[in-house]
């Protein structure tokens, strides 16, 4: 009782708080859910600034709750005596009660979703291009730069330190040793196409690593979105591997080209505005609808002009609807036969893949 009067009593404060496109309902079970350093914790805080009832907030990462495990029983107990409506638990690890608390109300932060139809489920994402924009005070004209830079994580793009010392402190704090060893040779694998077999082949090249902690790892890493698997639907065997952040996979490694990165930093866009793709070898990305995204940074309307003919074919296989070339700052389009071509830069068209 005593280490719960003590979550009652000392409640945390939200600092620099940017607004996010994910919001907490003002009524209902929840269980917000996303990848870790994306910004759970910041928005709840500032959720629990704005609540007048009596409410419980404990965060099971806390240090005091190493050696001591809050029981079920002692919980609502003590949610029974204070009166608590609203119960807040974050980091929550999966399975960590039985059963959910017996509550008026429940928000729970996890880092997957939690198998309970009671709890709506709402996942949150790192920053996309309009919500980085608000968390800095850039030059225009420098915006792009800077999100290539800082990358989608607010614990990054919001900090007062340099981007590398904040990178850094925020890989040691969030990943465990091995895991740390992991992320960098996924990290130096960034866009291939691997299955979970060859990641173990590679890691325990460099490491001391057991199999099943490896693809338990890797599991718990795409339960999460640290880790993408793309479907090819040009290559039957594969899967393209992308990380959960584009700047993050560059500090991880050495001499990632900026192409990579702004691949990644499409294919992540898409998978933010829930579009749902696979790869087309490495012509681009297909929506559901047979819409291929293109992305070709500095191309030149007159060298993609040139890519279209000669690949006109495959589009004609794959049934390509319309094709969507991304750019750097290039505005240009043009049709073959039928077939509509449109570039557009980035920062323009990743809104417009939002509002759609």
């Amino acid at each position: 009782m005593q280490l719960l009067e003590h979550y009652q009593n000392q409640i945390p404060q939200s600092e620099h708080f940017v607004n996010r496109k994910s919001q907490i309902p003002t009524n209902g079970n929840i269980n917000l859910f996303g990848v870790r350093g994306c910004g759970k914790t910041s928005l709840i805080l500032d959720f629990i600034s704005q609540i007048e009832d009596e409410f419980l907030y404990i965060d099971l990462d806390d240090a005091k709750l190493l050696l001591k495990k809050i029981s079920l029983d002692e919980l609502e107990k003590f949610i029974d005596e204070k009166k608590i409506k609203l119960l807040i638990l974050d980091h929550y690890p999966i399975d960590y009660f039985d059963k959910i608390p017996k509550v008026s109300r429940i928000i729970i932060i996890s880092r997957i979703p939690i198998d309970d139809i009671k709890l709506q489920k709402i996942e949150m994402f790192p920053l996309d291009y309009e919500e980085f924009l608000a968390f800095g005070n850039f030059n225009q004209t420098n915006n792009f730069n800077h999100f290539l830079r800082f990358g989608t994580l607010p614990i990054i793009s919001n900090s007062q330190k340099n981007y590398y010392q904040s990178m850094k402190i925020f890989f040691q704090s969030s990943f465990s040793l091995n895991e740390q060893k992991l992320m960098i040779i996924l990290a130096n694998n960034h866009t291939k196409h691997l299955n979970t077999n060859q990641i173990y082949s590679l890691a325990k090249e460099r490491f001391k690593v057991s199999k099943d902690w490896l693809y338990k790892t890797i599991k718990l890493f795409t339960q999460e979105k640290i880790l993408i698997f793309i479907e090819d639907r040009y290559k039957k065997s594969g899967k393209k591997m992308l990380l959960f952040d584009f700047a993050f996979a560059k500090y991880l490694s050495l001499g990632q080209p900026f192409i990579l990165q702004f691949d990644t930093m499409v294919a992540l866009a898409l998978l933010k505005h829930h579009i749902e793709v696979q790869t087309l070898g490495i012509h681009g990305y297909i929506t559901k609808d047979n819409e291929l995204i293109i992305p070709a940074p500095f191309e030149s309307e007159d060298s993609l002009w040139i890519k279209s003919q000669n690949k006109f074919s495959l589009y004609k296989q794959h049934n390509i609807s319309k094709v969507t070339i991304i750019t750097v700052n290039k505005n240009y389009e043009y049709n073959i036969e039928k077939l509509k071509f449109e570039a557009l830069p980035f920062d323009e068209w990743s809104i417009i893949s939002e509002e759609e």
